[in-house]
């Protein structure tokens, strides 16, 4: 939220729309389902009815007991308005009794039941006491994040773990506006105190326009790939705010704003015009724009640690394939050699040689057959007995490449300030030893050989560091010092050894973690953010896991002996047995042939259709708010959401459309970003799940999400896209990794093709924004780690990844309690005693941890990939990996003995790839290739992408359901209705010419199923389910 110049306005925030407020506060509208299930009576619910004597307060008792339990709410209403509840509680409980009076019930009567459920639910009211410590939460929330909808599901979370009753809206639009405006006037207050006179005029340049482009502009540019061209750009933008920068570093921590707040007020900064800008309110623009300069140099930095980590891994592999390739040769020349060697000793026992011949004479006809260094080479090798030395010739390739490293390289080692771990680092005094030399412009060959820190070099290496000159003595090669000191550093940055204090991705551990003054209330804070296991005493903790593990440990093997588990596939190899499970099929499928019988329409009709139901359009704000001049036009919003999500690009959409380019061009940059597109994802998203069909998609009766990528292969280079020969051949891509729930993509980022997608997996599950959440969460193995059923499990998640090769994973990695010598000849056994001490003594550190990522200290991928990366083991990982170990192996048991968790999870898994292959078809343009030229035209281009599959998800479930209505109130079976998947497109039509100011084409959904419930097609639906 914004603070306009000159503005006094006091209207309340706009925080949820129409349905989203109905939502929570209308009264439920109930199925015939919800009725039975929320209006049926426990034995206590049923002896506080009987202390009311009539009927009519009897059924109010169970009607506000049934909204409650849906809502955790009470209503006001009379008894007309609820006639369908109403009339199945009669039913139900009263033998059909009449009530002739629809009124409602006296107040104290009311009261008096209220008073009832809340002491049985343990529920309290919000009085004033409780509102005061939820303006407090308001207020505490802002800080972390000035969105109001954040803040209203901060307070939304706290009043449910606190058990409390929800108060009005209004009160909560009226103390998140407080809230905000509370931290708005804390942060320029404390601008006010710090922020110098010096300081203020260089933020202001940011804003001037010079030579045609203003500053701002020219450093929201980010460099487009890795090459010296446009890294050297990027260098320079980080030396003109370099000094600003270091002011951040001072002020920011005065504000005492998380790095997410800093994060989301830098963002504005990208999103917002210098016309923007200059409008807010003076003060709230310098924090926007310190935030800026903090959060744009570190990604400065993780741009260049990037390119410096590509860079030396890529000349590393070219050396390594260089090294192979030079041995081979030599082999090759060696065998031919050799046959001419033996020519040459024949010319020992040649009787045709006179006896008289000088030897002279005899070295001619040898070196004739072999010149005289190559036979002197292969004397020595037959001598010796030496090896070709393969790292050698890697060492050789190097010396060739020494001006492309230095032109790549030495600029970005210049300027990153690389710190390590340890305070005593060798490494760490020839890196200071480099940039000294570098800075004198004197060539590293002109310094003697001893001046060189060399105490970092291994002994094995010196070999190829150094080389004899032709007094022979040991002289070092200076330019492959300086890749060694490059290639260390690249380990050292991969392993969490060697960090950038200046870097977001590549900052120490420890800076990732919350700071100790907050680490003082952890047990407020652990509580407060629902991290309950991490409150609790470890060994009592531990010894309940020992007694389930332990337990499951001996229930497995025994289903297993006795014949109960009829899939396990045992086959016995000698003393050594091995088992197999089953591969596990799944029935729904996409493209249904139900989808088949229903009329064709174009895509934009859909999307007009879905926005007439959830108001999805809305979330479209203007860039300048209300200052604007353009007003939201729908038709174009559609044609630019179209252009975008189908890869085809504003321009081709201009052609091939009825819609003006430039039109397009204006309607983009002022309505779509990222968070205007991620809330009209939400919104579909929530629409969706109100539809009667979704409660029909839950698996095993939980929401059971699942995440994976997609891969895009990327037409244009971009800083992120990198190779892949499995996906992309010799091409570039990226990956788009999205979580799906009950068949709607309720969350999704783009991602690098080198990035491990288990980093992303908490990621994705804890920011998802939607009413949607889950219990249980899948992955393929590609989203497994060593932490990750550990940090699910913390954050109240079920992981249930499915393995490529489970038994192999069993046998290596299933952990008891005990000395794998003290269970008995079973077949599952565990490899190794768990080591309960060392989570014990680092309890406290987990406990950090966890905390850090529940307050998002940092992006939590990042702090997972430092987790979970095998090159540094510290104490505290070891003991996060031991506990997950635990979790681990308590899933392993349960999948080896849970036919239905295995159906679970491949029908989990097969729901993201069915919305994968609708986002394929979406995105069908440009071969699929996409076309996009920074990193930011690619998260929009996924949004889009994923808000156009969403309304065909929304406008099939949307059928299904009116269907589903229809038969039931006729008296119909819908069975099978409930299994058809809403992920179909065979009968939309996405490609063709676009009109989109001809008249609109209105979606008639009681004319659809009219159709439908004429047509065959449900004969076609049963018969398609029952054949699979």
């Amino acid at each position: 939220m914004d603070i306009e110049k000159n503005t006094t306005n006091q209207k309340r925030l706009r925080i949820l729309n129409e349905d989203e407020i109905q939502t929570i506060y209308s009264i439920p509208n109930f199925t015939y389902e919800d009725r039975c299930q929320y209006f049926s009576l426990t034995q206590p619910e049923k002896e506080l009815l009987e202390t009311f004597r009539s009927v009519k307060s009897k059924a109010y008792f169970i009607l506000q007991l049934g909204y409650f339990k849906a809502k955790c709410l009470f209503f006001t209403f009379n008894l007309h308005e609820v006639a369908e509840d109403l009339r199945h509680i009669l039913k139900k409980h009263f033998n059909g009794s009449k009530i002739t009076d629809l009124s409602s019930i006296g107040k104290v009567t009311k009261l008096k039941q209220q008073h009832f459920i809340l002491e049985l639910f343990n529920y309290q009211n919000c009085d004033t006491e409780k509102r005061c410590l939820l303006e407090k939460k308001a207020r505490k929330s802002a800080t972390f994040c000035s969105k109001p909808i954040y803040i209203f599901r901060e307070m939304m979370n706290y009043l449910s773990e606190q058990q409390i009753i929800v108060p009005g809206y209004s009160f909560m639009q009226k103390t998140i506006g407080k809230a905000i405006t509370y931290e708005q006037n804390r942060l320029v207050t404390t601008l006010q105190n710090h922020l110098s006179l010096s300081t203020i005029k260089a933020l202001k340049r940011l804003l001037e326009d010079s030579s045609g482009l203003y500053e701002i502009t020219r450093l929201k540019h980010e460099p487009k790939d890795f090459s010296i061209t446009e890294i050297k750009k990027e260098i320079d933008r980080g030396k003109q705010i370099q000094n600003l920068y270091q002011h951040a570093q001072k002020l920011l921590p005065k504000f005492a704003i998380s790095n997410e707040s800093i994060k989301y007020y830098a963002s504005l900064v990208d999103y917002y015009s210098v016309y923007k800008l200059k409008r807010l309110n003076e003060w709230i623009g310098y924090l926007y724009l310190l935030c800026f300069v903090f959060h744009r140099y570190q990604r400065m930095h993780d741009n260049l640690i990037h390119t410096f980590t590509y860079r030396v891994r890529r000349y590393m592999d070219e050396a390594k394939s260089a090294g192979k390739e030079q041995v081979y040769k030599s082999h090759l020349e060696r065998n031919q050699n050799i046959k001419k060697v033996g020519e040459v000793l024949y010319l020992f026992t040649d009787d045709q040689i006179p006896a008289d011949a000088t030897f002279q004479e005899i070295q001619d006809r040898a070196f004739a057959i072999l010149e005289r260094p190559k036979l002197a080479a292969i004397a020595d090798q037959i001598v010796t007995n030496t090896k070709l030395d393969e790292v050698a010739f890697r060492w050789e390739y190097i010396d060739q490449l020494s001006h492309q490293f230095k032109r790549s390289l030495r600029p970005v080692f210049l300027m990153v300030d690389f710190l390590a771990a340890s305070a005593h680092d060798p490494l760490m005094e020839a890196v200071h030893f480099l940039k000294k030399a570098f800075m004198k412009n004197k060539p590293l060959g002109k310094y003697p050989s001893d001046t060189f820190p060399q105490q970092f070099i291994p002994n094995g290496m010196k070999r190829y560091i150094y080389q004899l000159n032709s007094l022979g003595q040991k002289v070092l090669q200076a330019d492959r010092y300086e890749f060694f000191v490059y290639q260390l550093l690249r380990n050292g940055l991969e392993a969490g050894d060697i960090f950038c204090r200046d870097s977001i991705r590549f900052r120490s551990f420890e800076d990732d973690l919350i700071s100790d003054l907050e680490w003082k209330q952890k047990e407020t804070l652990l509580a407060e953010n629902g991290l309950t296991i991490c409150n609790q005493p470890i060994q009592v903790h531990l010894a309940e896991l020992e007694k389930e593990l332990e337990t499951r440990i001996t229930k497995v093997n025994h289903h297993i002996a006795s014949g109960e588990n009829k899939y396990i596939q045992i086959k016995k190899r000698g003393s050594h047995s091995r088992w197999t499970l089953p591969y596990v099929r799944d029935s729904e499928s996409m493209n249904h042939p139900f989808f088949e019988t229903v009329k064709p329409v174009e895509i934009k009709n859909v999307l007009h259709y879905v926005n007439q139901r959830c108001q999805f359009l809305e979330a479209f704000e203007h860039i300048l708010g209300r200052y604007a001049k353009q007003p939201r036009e729908e038709q174009t919003l559609v044609a630019c959401l179209l252009a975008w999500g189908t890869n085809m690009g504003l321009g081709r959409m201009g052609d091939i459309s009825d819609m003006n380019h430039a039109t397009l061009i204006s309607t983009s940059d002022n309505f779509i970003r990222l968070e205007t597109l991620k809330e009209a994802n939400d919104r579909v998203s929530n629409a969706t799940a109100k539809l009667p069909i979704f409660q029909h998609y839950n698996i095993d009766e939980v929401i059971h999400s699942s995440s994976d990528g997609r891969k895009a292969e990327t037409g244009i280079h971009t800083i992120n896209a990198r190779h892949s020969p499995k996906y992309f051949g010799l091409r570039k891509g990226i990956v788009s990794y999205t979580m799906v729930a009950n068949h709607i993509p309720v969350n999704a980022r783009i991602i690098g093709a080198n990035e491990h997608e288990s980093h992303y997996v908490f990621d994705i599950l804890y920011n998802n924004t939607t009413d949607v959440q889950p219990d249980v969460h899948s992955t393929d193995t590609h989203g497994t780690n060593e932490v990750n059923f550990a940090i699910l499990h913390f954050f109240g998640y079920q992981f249930a990844p499915r393995y490529k090769n489970i038994h192999d994973k069993v046998s290596k990695s299933l952990y008891g309690f005990k000395h794998p010598s003290q269970y008995d000849d079973v077949l599952i056994k565990p490899v190794r005693k768990i080591n309960m001490n060392l989570i014990i003594e680092e309890w406290e550190n987990i406990q950090r941890i966890m905390l850090s990522l529940a307050l998002k200290s940092t992006t939590q991928s990042i702090i997972v990939r430092k987790l979970s990366s095998y090159a540094r083991k510290n104490k505290t990982k070891r003991a996060l990996w031991e506990y997950d170990n635990i979790m681990k192996s308590l899933y392993f048991l349960h999948y080896i003995d849970s036919p239905p968790l295995r159906r679970n999870v491949q029908k989990a898994l097969n729901r993201g790839e069915s919305y994968h292959q609708l986002c394929k078809v979406v995105s069908y343009a440009n071969f699929g290739k996409l076309r996009f030229k920074t990193e930011q035209d690619q998260q929009i281009w996924g949004e889009c992408s994923r808000l156009i599959a969403n309304c065909i998800i929304y406008y099939n479930a949307s059928i299904l359901s009116n269907m589903l209505t229809y038969r039931e109130e006729n008296g119909q079976s819908s069975d099978m209705l409930k299994q058809i998947s809403p992920v179909a497109w065979q009968h939309i039509n996405l490609y063709g010419r676009y009109e989109f100011h001809s008249n609109q084409e209105m979606i008639n959904m009681d004319e659809i199923i009219q159709e439908l419930a004429q047509s065959k097609a449900i004969t076609v639906t049963e018969t398609h389910t029952l054949s699979e």
